[in-house]
């Protein structure tokens, strides 16, 4: 790393990393719950699922806005000695530093299919629609300000996670088309790279 430079991860790329292992760990616990009779039946357990479901989801995408508002809009330039994280090496860390979190919760998930089924798993996928959802705003904000929002690693926790934590003092920004990751986190398009 060059002088005076630090390290920076795109903090949409770190909110949206956990958003697929959760979706699809949860439709997998949700689909072998529904086979579980439960001690509340199927019928009460999706349903339940159901709502939780959207409350998880809806949790999950409004959680802590208001800090990451204000994180973004005292963004400061990022410097011509920054490295910038590539989109794979922040999903990697992400996601190496969540696995047994992620087993847990599928092992939570499941377990609870015995009592109320397929609700543990409707929760895990709600939580990584809300990953999503927040991704998605996040996109838009840096769309409306047409710069990319970064976070610097070191100030991740150990895992990789939380671009809005206390350890967090503020946001780093580029220009729309630094990084190899569109607004929003995803994957930019090869065509967009041109």
């Amino acid at each position: 790393m060059a002088r005076g430079g630090q390290g920076l991860a795109r903090v949409a790329v770190v909110v949206r990393a956990g958003a697929a292992p959760l979706w699809w760990l949860g439709v997998f616990a949700a689909g072998i719950g529904v086979l579980v009779p439960g001690l509340t039946g199927r019928r009460i357990g999706v349903l339940a699922g159901a709502a939780l479901f959207i409350v998880t989801t809806a949790v999950v995408a409004y959680r802590r806005r208001r800090r990451y508002g204000a994180l973004m809009r005292g963004a400061a330039r990022a410097g011509k000695h920054d490295v910038l994280q590539d989109r794979a090496v922040t999903v990697r860390n992400w996601r190496r530093g969540h696995r047994w979190w992620l087993v847990l919760a599928f092992a939570v998930a499941l377990g609870s299919a015995f009592a109320v089924p397929a609700a543990g798993g409707m929760v895990l996928a709600g939580a990584g629609a809300g990953l999503w959802l927040k991704s998605a705003w996040i996109g838009r904000r840096e769309r409306a300000g047409d710069e990319l929002l970064w976070v610097r690693v070191d100030w991740l926790t150990a895992g990789a996670g939380r671009p809005a934590g206390k350890a967090v003092k503020a946001y780093r920004g580029t220009g729309i088309a630094a990084g190899d990751a569109a607004p929003g986190g995803a994957r930019r398009r090869a065509d967009a790279l041109v």
